[in-house]
């Protein structure tokens, strides 16, 4: 089984997804508010995936993103605020 962690940018949009042996099992969406944060809207995985952390795989990078840029997050969809919430050490991003 080989796990991937990829991102995919579109303009002012993207979206950060996991892959298990090349099929999309998870996602998390971002539009850009500006040229300094982003704001994560909308975070999904795929039926039968629940508790498999592939949404916390996907936070840590978009964390390392926002680092990588030297840009802050709005974290609007309620998993990744409550990802937030439980994580310190990602409030220097928020």
């Amino acid at each position: 089984m080989e796990e991937h962690i990829g991102l995919e940018l579109n303009g002012t949009k993207g979206y950060f997804y996991v892959s298990i042996d090349g099929k999309q099992e998870g996602k998390m969406t971002f539009v850009f508010a500006g040229n300094d944060k982003i704001i994560i809207d909308h975070t999904e995985v795929n039926p039968g995936n629940n508790g498999k952390g592939f949404g916390r795989k996907m936070m840590i990078k978009v964390v390392e993103f926002a680092r990588e840029k030297n840009i802050t997050i709005i974290p609007l969809c309620p998993f990744a605020k409550n990802v937030f919430d439980k994580t310190p050490e990602f409030s220097d991003v928020l």
